[in-house]
């Protein structure tokens, strides 16, 4: 596994974190944000509900990352 497809193998996982929706999906679950505010930040669980909400500030970002990954595989082959 070379260090290109680890990259995209991340940037794929960020993709994952960033379409979740939390009324559909994490608040039922008892993965909200307001379990982070209530002083859970600490924990494991709630530094993994963090990673999930920082990636979904960050959309724009991962939009440019997606695009260069696109035209990056069309002009390699």
């Amino acid at each position: 596994m070379g260090l290109w497809t680890l990259l995209e193998g991340f940037l794929l996982l960020a993709n994952a974190f960033a379409i979740l929706n939390e009324d559909r999906f994490l608040a039922p679950r008892g993965w909200s944000f307001s379990e982070v505010s209530a002083g859970k930040a600490k924990s494991l669980k709630g530094q993994i509900i963090g990673l999930i909400y920082a990636t979904q500030y960050f959309r724009f970002p991962l939009i440019l990352l997606n695009t260069l990954c696109i035209v990056v595989k069309l002009v390699s082959g």
